[in-house]
C-alpha cells in the first residue's frame, strides 16, 4: 500500500510539473508570437492554473496505479522488449490508443454538454473565454476523473511498448495545450489541407468554445463527421480582433496594452 501511495504522489508531481512546464512554455511563446492575445485575462489564467493543478492530482492517482501495477505486479500490457511484438505494431499501437482515447473523449464530452452535466462540471472548462495555453487541464474534478482513467485503463487491454506509451502521452499533452492557446502553431498547409480535414487543431477547437454544440473531438474529426457535429474551422484572427475591439471599447476606446 505504501508503494502504491508513493507511486500516486510521484505521478501527481510529474503530471503537475509537466502541465506547468508545457503550458508555461506555450504561454511564453504566445506572449512573443501573439503579443496582447492574453491581455486582460490574468484572473482567468489564475483560475485555469488552480483547476489544472487540482486535475493533476486527480490524474496522478490512476497513473500511479498504472505504474505500480506495471512495475510491481506485471498486470499491464506495457512491454519493454522491442521484439515482443512485430515492429509494425509500434506505430499502430499509438494510433489504437489515440483513436480509443478520442472516441472516449468525444462521447463523454458530448455528455458533458447535456444541461445537467454542464452545470455540474463542464462549465468550469468553458469559463475560459477565450481559452488560453493554461486551459488544457482546467477541469472540474468530475470531468477530470473521466479523462484520467482512459490511458491507465487502456494499458491493461492493448499491448504497447513503453516508448510508444511515451509518444501517446506526449501527443496528448501537446494537443491538449495547442488546441486551446488561441492561435495555430501548425502550418497552414496542414490545417487547411487534406490532413486538416481529419485532424483537430486550435482553429477547430476554438469554434467549439465559441458555439458549444459542435466540434467535440480531441485528436480526430472522425466522430464529429460521422455524427454531424463538425462545424469546420473557426477564424482565430477574427476572434482575436473582436476581443481586442471589445477591450478597447471597454476602456473608452483606448487600445489595450500587451
Amino acid at each position: 500500500m505504501t508503494a502504491l501511495l508513493l507511486a500516486a504522489l510521484m505521478m501527481t508531481l510529474i503530471v503537475g510539473l509537466r502541465y506547468l512546464a508545457v503550458s508555461g512554455a506555450f504561454a511564453l511563446i504566445t506572449r512573443r508570437v501573439r503579443p496582447g492575445l492574453y491581455a486582460g485575462l490574468d484572473p482567468q489564467i489564475r483560475r485555469e492554473i488552480t483547476w489544472s493543478l487540482l486535475s493533476a492530482a486527480i490524474y496522478g492517482v490512476p497513473a500511479g496505479l498504472m505504474a505500480w501495477s506495471w512495475q510491481t505486479l506485471g498486470w499491464t500490457r506495457i512491454y519493454t522488449d522491442i521484439d515482443a511484438y512485430p515492429l509494425w505494431w509500434l506505430p499502430l499501437s499509438v494510433l489504437a490508443y489515440l483513436f480509443a482515447h478520442d472516441s472516449w473523449f468525444y462521447w463523454t464530452h458530448r455528455l458533458m454538454h447535456r444541461p445537467r452535466w454542464f452545470r455540474i462540471a463542464h462549465a468550469v472548462h468553458h469559463d475560459s473565454r477565450p481559452p488560453t495555453a493554461w486551459a488544457a487541464m482546467s477541469f472540474h474534478p468530475v470531468e477530470a476523473l473521466t479523462g484520467a482513467v482512459v490511458i491507465p485503463s487502456l494499458v491493461f487491454i492493448i499491448p504497447i511498448h513503453v516508448s510508444m506509451l511515451g509518444v501517446v502521452l506526449g501527443i496528448m499533452t501537446l494537443m491538449g495545450v495547442t488546441n486551446h492557446m488561441g492561435w495555430e502553431i501548425f502550418p497552414r498547409a496542414l490545417v487547411h489541407g487534406p490532413a486538416g480535414r481529419w485532424l483537430i487543431t486550435a482553429s477547430h477547437h476554438q469554434r467549439h468554445h465559441e458555439q458549444y454544440r459542435c466540434n467535440y473531438g480531441l485528436y480526430f474529426r472522425v466522430w464529429d463527421r460521422l455524427c454531424g457535429t463538425d462545424q469546420g474551422l473557426g477564424d482565430l484572427d477574427a476572434s482575436a480582433r473582436a476581443r481586442a475591439e471589445r477591450r478597447a471599447a471597454g476602456r473608452g476606446g483606448k487600445p489595450g496594452h500587451a
